[in-house]
């Protein structure tokens, strides 16, 4: 296998190159396209972050496969696969509001393996690579302590299918009955770094792809934390649906959630 270090150190300056690039343009004017409905937004913006990264990837890694949310896939030889999230919370982006970051996943043989999401807004980056930890700046993270759910704050986000969104509300009026506070900020990638640095206790949301959460799943795993379906079973980026907790919480928010009138 290829040395680690170097991937890791590409995905971070990746990451980081794309994200100050959104941050330049935060202010500026966008071209402001939809994909699959009115609430589905891309930006001009988006499409070059996507090139900064796969530039940065193909300089370095050639033979590597990429998945990226806007160009798609490039199925090269070699056993990695970039996963790429140029903005993540392109309507925050959008709209001005600062939460949103650049994500990138790698995998190595259909496993997890290199982590990096980048905020602009806070210049904070999260990263790790398998079997070594995760880390916010260079520090390393853990997940919170929370006991139960009534201690706990969760965060959600909600699809862009109007019929999905309405089965999240179920789920929504739950947990909010059961937890401090429910919060939805509109970046998975950042809420999933946010479990792993134990702002959060605990994450859900359905109907997510492969891109939202090939980085935070790697980097809540690392930091000691839990990451399965909704429903409790074994995590697959490409099954839509996550649940992430901090490990100790995860039973309980997984019962409660199998309580939601869906």
């Amino acid at each position: 296998m290829e040395d680690l270090k170097k991937i890791k150190e590409v995905a971070e300056a990746a990451a980081r190159e794309a994200g100050r690039y959104a941050l330049s343009r935060m202010r500026g004017d966008k071209q402001i396209s939809h994909k699959s409905g009115f609430n589905d937004l891309v930006t001009d913006v988006d499409r070059k972050c996507e090139k900064i990264v796969l530039d940065n990837i193909k300089e370095f890694f050639p033979g590597h496969s990429i998945l990226a949310e806007e160009s798609g896939r490039e199925d090269r030889t070699e056993n990695y696969t970039w996963i790429v999230d140029p903005i993540d919370g392109t309507t925050n982006f959008a709209h001005g509001f600062p939460v949103y970051c650049t994500s990138v996943g790698v995998y190595a043989g259909g496993k997890p393996a290199v982590a990096a999401v980048y905020d602009p807004n806070r210049d904070e980056l999260f990263s790790a690579a398998g079997g070594e930890g995760a880390f916010l700046n260079g520090e390393r993270m853990s997940v919170s302590r929370a006991k139960e759910l009534k201690s706990s704050l969760f965060a959600t986000g909600f699809a862009y299918n109007i019929d999905r969104k309405i089965k999240n509300l179920e789920y929504f009026k739950v947990m909010l009955a059961e937890t401090q506070a429910v919060r939805r900020p509109g970046a998975a990638a950042l809420d999933l770094c946010y479990v792993a640095c134990g702002r959060l206790d605990g994450f859900w949301e359905m109907d997510l792809h492969p891109w939202d959460t090939a980085a935070g799943f790697l980097l809540v795993m690392e930091a000691g934390g839990r990451v399965t379906s909704i429903t409790g079973e074994g995590y697959d980026i490409r099954s839509g649906s996550v649940l992430a907790t901090n490990g100790l919480i995860h039973d309980e928010a997984v019962r409660i959630l199998g309580g939601a009138n869906v």
